[in-house]
């Protein structure tokens, strides 16, 4: 199937997955969308929001399963095929999910009667590479974009395609063996390239994953990102 066919295949997806209303009992003020790794589902992110709910109140907290399921694997979900971390390969994949993953942005932003500023999207992995496709493509900016363990994926696309430039933080472990550090500095090489930056840091010690830094310093970008305070 043609990547166009396909994206217009994978827009027939309704996106779901799991819900944390804001910690304050309130109405939604701002909104926090997880995208998940490759083989992963939208349960494995939602820990974040356990420990980030106290000093974001205000926030909803969605965390969506991809829309393609792996293969093999009744309870893991793809944004796209990835048999190797090739940069055609990862560029087609974002290209066609991209459209999906707007889509539901979109539908939320509209459910909870909040706007773009009000959202950032953090990923993990192959969700990071979704949110960076997709966060740095939208007309109107997001608050921030938030990835771990990640990649750029269309790095020479990104500058001609490129239409906002939100605030963006990458933390990667320095032991990462699945997608080793290089794709970090890649990344926020491509970034300035195409006229944005980002923010990044190593954790000392930490594979593929989220070490205790990792995820207090997310805590804070988010914090200063979803208030307006971030510089």
């Amino acid at each position: 199937m043609f990547p166009e066919a396909e994206s217009q295949s994978l827009l027939q997806i309704n996106l779901d997955g799991p819900r944390r209303p804001p910690a304050s009992g309130g109405r939604p003020k701002k909104l926090v969308i997880f995208l998940h790794g490759y083989g992963s589902n939208g349960e494995d992110l939602m820990g974040l929001a356990s420990q980030w709910a106290r000093d974001l109140p205000d926030v909803q907290f969605v965390s969506p399963n991809a829309p393609r399921p792996v293969p093999g694997h009744p309870s893991g979900f793809q944004w796209f095929p990835l048999t190797r971390i090739d940069p055609a390969e990862t560029e087609r994949g974002a290209k066609m999910a991209g459209p999906v993953l707007d889509s539901f942005i979109d539908a939320e932003l509209h459910r909870y009667q909040l706007s773009p500023r009000d959202l950032a999207l953090v990923g993990f992995s192959q969700g990071t590479m979704m949110a960076l496709h997709v966060g740095m493509r939208r007309k109107q900016a997001l608050a921030g974009v938030l990835g771990y363990s990640g990649a750029l994926a269309g790095r020479e696309a990104l500058k001609s395609e490129i239409r906002s430039r939100p605030p963006v933080f990458l933390i990667h472990g320095d032991q990462d063996d699945v997608l080793p550090p290089g794709f970090l500095f890649d990344a926020c090489d491509g970034l300035n390239e195409a006229g944005a930056s980002a923010q990044w840091h190593l954790s000392q010690g930490v594979p593929h994953g989220i070490g205790p830094d990792g995820l207090e310093l997310g805590g804070r970008f988010l914090g200063k990102v979803l208030s307006g305070r971030y510089a």
